[in-house]
């Protein structure tokens, strides 16, 4: 692989920043509204505890088989992209280029000449203001 595993941060680049899982994340009470200590307490323990829990038992059983799923999603869009995507817009970038040459090159013949015929033309228009 070439790199080792951070097991203590493993979002590195911040890809689940949006998730919102904590405790007071989730749950609060407002000013005015609180529970009895005790039922609060309870509360985020047994928030933590299931959260955790289900977490892991879903990992376990579908944590595997979906990487397995995303690993082969990943591997089919490198290859689509590798092996037709880029040929096909480098194909078309040379071609692109070869027409915007072409195209140039008429628009200085064709073109060039009139707007100079056109700029002689008016060129020799005057313009004078009376007031009256």
């Amino acid at each position: 692989m070439g790199y080792e595993l951070d097991m203590i941060n493993r979002d590195p680049n911040g890809l689940n920043d949006h998730v919102r899982v904590l405790f007071d994340e989730v749950l609060a009470e407002p000013d005015g509204a609180h529970s009895f200590n005790c039922v609060w307490n309870c509360a985020f323990k047994c928030f933590n505890c299931w959260k955790g829990c289900c977490y892991k038992t879903l990992t376990l059983f579908c944590g595997i088989p979906l990487a397995m799923c995303w690993g082969c999603e990943f591997a089919y869009i490198t290859f689509w992209h590798v092996w037709y995507v880029t040929p096909c817009m480098r194909t078309y970038m040379i071609n692109c280029g070869c027409l915007q040459k072409f195209y140039g090159t008429c628009l200085q013949c064709y073109c060039q000449p009139l707007c100079e015929a056109y700029s002689y033309f008016f060129s020799n228009i005057r313009v004078t203001n009376y007031s009256g």
